[in-house]
Order: C-alpha cells, then structure tokens, then sequence
C-alpha cells in the first residue's frame, strides 16, 4: 500500500467534511496538479473550474465546498490506481489515456462527475482482481 497523497487522506470522514467544508487550500490543488503531471489548466478542467474562477481562487487561497469535493475525487482516484498499480508512472498513465472499459474515455475525464468517478473506482477494482474489463 503506499502512503496518501495528501495529510488529509489521514483524517477520519468526518474531518475530512469539515475540511472540504471549509475549502481546500490552494496548496492541494498544486499537490494533486504535481503528483499527477499536470497543467494547472488540464486539473482545472477535471474539477470544473474556469480558467478565470482558478486564478481567483489562486489569490483568495482557497476553493469552495463544489470545487473541493472534486478535487477530493481526483485525489481519490489517484490513490486508489496507486494502490491498484503500485506505481506513480504507471498511475499517472494510465489515469490520463484511454480507458476500453470507459468507452474509450480517460478515467480523468470520466470521473468529472461522481457517477462516472465511482465508475472508474469499479474498473481499478476489477484490474486489481483481475477481471477483464
């Protein structure tokens, strides 16, 4: 198993509301945005935040409950395909290509949603079975 992404992986659910509560710092967007290899503008997208909405929340600190909660998923799957995968390149690659059992659809850009996120949660848990998918 490897360690969590971020000190908020260690908290307990209910911390972890109060936290998304109060909104992320800005400093976990740029964790999630390095331990994945991205632009800030290709993370941005994946949370749903415009490119005008990110510098705004870049000078107040911090982003709201919405924003934080997707960013909360990011986080989530990133270490879960790390548990599955038990390496950051291969995560990092495999989150950002294609997905067959997606559709053809990057897990990242599936999982804009919660819905599609906990699709791809699926698809990491039956790769970590060894189901084919």
């Amino acid at each position: 198993m490897t360690a969590p992404l971020l000190k908020e992986s260690q908290l307990s659910i209910p911390q972890m509301i109060r936290v998304i509560e109060k909104g992320f710092p800005v400093s976990v967007f740029t964790k999630i945005r390095n331990e994945l290899d991205l632009p800030d503008k290709e993370l941005a997208q994946y949370i749903r935040v415009p490119k005008s909405t990110l510098a705004i929340r870049k000078k107040r600190g911090k982003f709201s409950f919405e924003e934080s909660e997707r960013l909360y998923r990011v986080q989530r799957l990133f270490e879960k395909a790390l548990d599955v995968f038990g390496n950051i390149e291969l995560s990092r690659k495999w989150l950002k290509e294609k997905a067959y059992g997606l559709g053809d659809i990057s897990p990242l850009e599936f999982a804009k949603t919660e819905v599609g996120a906990r699709e791809v949660e699926n698809l990491l848990g039956r790769i970590e079975h060894g189901v084919f998918s």
